[in-house]
């Protein structure tokens, strides 16, 4: 049984906006789609007060995926679109969820084609615990703003994909998150932009600005170790053109940046399993936060 492309649906725009991204994701992938919504018990006391709300609410909200089902296999004819409905509290579902999904998709409200992403406390602890691909899509996100506008440059949903950025360390270079971010660019059939900061080296003071000859030459033996890092990704995707971006210079405002331009911008987590919990590092949780398109997020050893 294939695995299901998997959103958390709870009626916002911002859920909405996933689970468009999501159809047509699935669309590219030949997989089904399965919105699941979960239903939070209130306090037993609070309950007992509130029953009769309580019940009109729970069935309300039971009309949210099996209306939003139906929209999607409106717009999207092919896609198999199921429907889930659990209780429990929603992060501790959508990681159980998650398991046997190809990927999570949840929505976060947007802040404007600048300001990016405002992850809410559920998408957040998601991510730190799931160990699958989870994609996060703001609200307002349209069709359109993944692709390249038209020759009048009008946005339009008929012309190619925007390119696929994906962020990478070559220092811990994952085979997970590099083959996520290929296999996504070769869907797409667009280029891979490849984005790599550097900083300094430590003997450098704080602010202190490299001299030019010294920059050109850590540039170029970076440069040549990203190429080597890729070198065999490029032969096991002839068709994929990748575009390296080998910088001095925060990783964090690179990615944003080329978030401007980007169909979908892949980052990896790497996973500690300790007993303080599980962490998210600096570069995504600020490209998390600033990117002004849908982020993947690869968990990775």
């Amino acid at each position: 049984m294939p695995r299901t492309i998997t959103v958390g649906l709870d009626g916002s725009p911002e859920s909405r906006a996933a689970a468009e991204w999501a159809a047509r994701e699935a669309q590219l992938r030949g997989l089904p789609v399965e919105l699941v919504q979960v239903w939070e018990p209130m306090p037993e006391p609070t309950a007992q007060a509130l029953l009769l709300g309580a019940e009109e609410h729970q069935h309300g909200t039971q009309r949210i995926p099996c209306e939003s089902a139906e929209g999607l296999r409106l717009r999207h004819p092919g896609v198999e679109v199921t429907t889930e409905q659990l209780t429990g509290r929603p992060a501790d579902a959508l990681v159980d969820v998650a398991k046997e999904a190809e990927m999570l998709v949840l929505g976060s409200r947007g802040l404007g084609r600048i300001g990016g992403f405002l992850l809410g406390s559920v998408g957040l602890a998601v991510m730190a615990r799931t160990e699958r691909p989870i994609v996060f899509v703001r609200a307002g996100e349209q069709t359109v703003d993944e692709h390249e506008m038209d020759k009048a440059g009008i946005p339009s949903a008929a012309t190619a994909f925007r390119p696929v950025v994906l962020g990478l360390d070559v220092a811990g270079a994952d085979e997970a998150l590099i083959e996520f971010a290929f296999e996504a660019a070769a869907r797409r059939s667009v280029p891979l932009r490849v984005v790599h900061g550097w900083n300094p080296p430590p003997y450098y003071a704080y602010g202190m600005v490299l001299e030019p000859a010294v920059e050109r030459e850590m540039a170029k033996g970076d440069a040549a170790v990203l190429n080597e890092v890729l070198r065999p990704w490029q032969q096991k995707y002839p068709d994929v053109e990748i575009v390296e971006q080998s910088r001095c210079g925060s990783p964090s405002l690179l990615l944003i940046d080329a978030s401007h331009e980007a169909s979908l911008v892949v980052v990896g987590r790497r996973i500690r399993r300790s007993s303080v919990g599980s962490q998210v590092g600096t570069v995504t949780h600020a490209v998390l936060h600033h990117s002004t398109a849908p982020v993947a997020v690869v968990a990775h050893d």
